[in-house]
């Protein structure tokens, strides 16, 4: 269900310092060692291992990974939206224009959340409320962030759903939820995200149950949407053909960690670790005859006993003795942009990595839900 926001009173030392931030001060959003947990009766799942990245003004980062990777706990923690318990931030840095949102007062936090970062959630159907109007849950933003009467703030409703294409918006502001395919109420998500012009949009999975034609239209959606207002876009998904043409670069996560990153044509041009190279085989290509996709063999790990080395050593076809045993390998730059965390990140990049296949682990994922660790 949509939860109602509220605008809270933003205290004046941390108002001035996001209004004194220029981009010339650093990034708009910069994640620096982020770890996040979850304590339940089975043990601690570390959901989040560490993770550091940055987006700037204008720019279109894609998080990229299988379920249980990390990617929307990620954005969550952001959001400052993660249920505790059983959730905790117990390290890390999440900076917004200069200022840390994990250390600021919780009203500050709310007065961030929908006016200056925005969310888009996974499904749409349940993220709305039932029994409200789409009109009704989109004129909230402006009632209760703007100050703005009934009548303006669904005046401002219904130019919001016009300006995300849904036919007849003045008429259909009127409609439930229920009355609206699939495709729609993503539009609809994605009108109450923009409803008050948020420097950031995080869209957690904004394709998920659509077919491909809806897919690509909510894709050159948001694109057009990034065009027109300038602001930074994360885009959260396990699919690497969905971000082809919209991401500027790539950040790809496993089990809590981030494993490479990258800008998007050279990461699909040449992926510079075994995981990325594993996922990117196993989608389709035009330029490759029918037959039977490849696949990663096993299943991500339980992040309650997540093995020593390399998280994916145990699924990893070039896995060695070293990637066994800890320390974790660390995420080096290797200039241009990219980063990897792999001990043969650079034989792999030159084609020079064997095949060890090693007998493939499979690992049993944890008992909680697939969205409390994804």
């Amino acid at each position: 269900m949509t939860q109602t926001a509220t605008a809270g009173t933003v205290s004046r030392g941390t108002e001035a310092a996001l209004e004194d931030w220029s981009p010339g001060d650093g990034h708009l959003l910069d994640v620096h060692d982020l770890h996040v947990e979850f304590r339940t009766r089975d043990g601690v799942a570390r959901a989040i291992n560490g993770v550091s990245f940055h987006l700037d003004p204008g720019e279109s980062l894609a998080i990229l990974g299988e379920s249980g990777s990390g990617k929307s706990v990620t954005a969550q923690a952001i959001m400052g939206i993660l249920d505790t318990p059983p959730a905790f931030v117990t390290g890390g840095e999440v900076r917004f224009r200069g200022v840390d949102l994990l250390k600021i007062p919780d009203d500050d936090r709310r007065h961030v959340r929908g006016q200056r970062i925005s969310m888009i959630f996974q499904d749409a159907l349940s993220a709305l409320n039932p029994v409200f109007t789409v009109g009704w849950q989109i004129a909230e933003m402006f009632r209760v962030h703007r100050g703005m009467n009934r009548t303006d703030a669904r005046e401002a409703a219904i130019k919001l759903m016009e300006r995300v294409n849904i036919p007849g918006a003045r008429q259909r502001a009127g409609n439930f939820p229920h009355q609206f395919s699939g495709g729609m109420r993503q539009r609809i998500m994605i009108a109450m995200a923009l409803a008050l012009d948020p420097e950031i949009l995080i869209a957690d999975e904004p394709t998920t149950a659509l077919d491909v034609t809806v897919q690509a239209q909510i894709m050159e959606l948001l694109k057009e949407l990034q065009t027109e207002t300038g602001m930074g876009l994360i885009l959260i998904t396990h699919d690497l053909g969905v971000v082809a043409d919209v991401a500027d670069r790539i950040n790809v996560m496993y089990a809590g960690r981030m494993v490479e990153s990258a800008p998007v044509r050279e990461l699909y041009a040449s992926p510079a670790h075994p995981y990325t190279e594993g996922l990117l085989d196993s989608i389709p290509r035009l330029d490759q005859t029918a037959g039977e996709l490849a696949a990663i063999g096993g299943l991500p790990p339980n992040l309650t006993s997540i093995p020593p080395g390399c998280a994916f050593n145990p699924r990893c076809k070039y896995a060695r003795d070293v990637c066994r045993v800890d320390p974790v390998p660390p995420l080096v730059d290797l200039g241009a942009g990219r980063s990897s965390a792999c001990h043969f990140t650079h034989e792999l990049l030159e084609g020079r990595l064997t095949v060890t296949e090693p007998e493939v682990i499979e690992t049993v994922p944890a008992e909680t839900s697939e969205g409390s660790h994804e």
